[in-house]
């Protein structure tokens, strides 16, 4: 299949490009002196969920077909303190040993918010969080196996507890801290630490997945369950695992949801470029102002 190139490119908000031989295409962003690179997903069909096989899959990971008709933007890392910092002023993480660590203690409803200041800071960038498809696409970067690295995995090339590893793997590490982003392996799509190091928000409200093939899907409308006692308010998807999760957890398919309002010293997330939801800086529009001044306090946002 030929490649489909993002349109336009390089984009407006990159600072620098490049294009190599085994990842594709990247693109840099700098604000305020801190850089994210970002890698472009090209278009194309996979399969969503775990087989029924997999050892340790759960019932939401129903197996089905799903395909992208276009291309999408994603961070290769998780978003790390500096850049929040750089956004937000202040830094909520419970790790602070190094500013490249991810930033984490984030819910859902304060990366929408850092999502709408970054965006009217950064004109074109239309940043928001990725799909749940998108994600597990990135994640599997190609494979069919439970993560993207084979079969199992180690705490050399994933941030978990390594005392609760997969499939009756050796116990290993247990850092029980989050590290820095870019430290381990990438996997075959140049994005670090799809799995572990911390839980990522995605956009979709947490629900079932929908019966038979899909395209470019968009998650369920709202994430409540009816339960026996009533009605369980909404949540909204996370995905990987973290530093503190049974290897298990890291599978690519393995699915978890809490409240928007959720937030712990495992939550964090990654950026996808050219997301933002239609209409959303119209229903935002005081942020402009907002960061109108930011910008006057603090002098020139993007760099480049």
């Amino acid at each position: 299949m030929s490649l489909i190139l993002p349109d336009p490119f390089p984009p407006p908000w990159a600072c620098e490009w490049a294009d190599d031989a085994e990842w594709g295409l990247s693109a840099t962003l700098s604000f305020r002196g801190v850089r994210q690179r970002f890698r472009w997903i090209q278009p194309g069909t996979f399969l969503m969920g775990s087989p029924p096989d997999e050892l340790r899959r759960y019932d939401n990971e129903t197996l089905h077909e799903v395909t992208f008709s276009r291309g999408y933007w994603l961070a290769n890392t998780a978003c790390t303190q500096a850049l929040w910092q750089a956004v937000m002023g202040e830094n909520p993480s419970f790790f602070q040993d190094d500013p490249a660590q991810p930033v984490e203690q984030v819910s859902w409803n304060d990366v929408e918010t850092f999502l709408k200041r970054l965006n009217v800071l950064v004109p074109g960038l239309d940043a928001w969080l990725p799909s749940e498809a998108q994600w597990e696409y990135a994640c599997r970067a190609g494979t069919a196996m439970p993560f993207s690295f084979g079969e199992n995995v180690t705490p050399e090339q994933v941030n978990y507890d390594g005392n609760y590893p997969y499939a009756g793997a050796e116990k290993g590490l247990c850092r029980k801290t989050t590290v820095a982003v870019g430290s381990l392996p990438p996997n075959p799509w140049g994005l670090y630490e799809m799995h572990g190091n911390v839980w990522e928000w995605c956009a979709d409200w947490y629900g079932p997945y929908p019966v038979g093939p899909q395209s470019d899907p968009a998650g369920p409308t709202d994430g409540s369950l009816v339960l026996r006692g009533g009605l369980l308010g909404g949540r909204r998807v996370l995905r990987g695992g973290s530093w503190g999760s049974f290897a298990q957890y890291c599978r690519s398919a393995c699915r978890y949801g809490i409240p928007p309002n959720g937030a712990s010293h495992n939550t964090g997330f990654r950026l996808a470029p050219g997301q933002r939801p239609a209409g959303e800086a119209s229903r935002h529009a005081a942020w402009q102002a907002q960061a109108e001044r930011a910008s006057q306090a603090g002098g020139s946002d993007a760099d480049g």
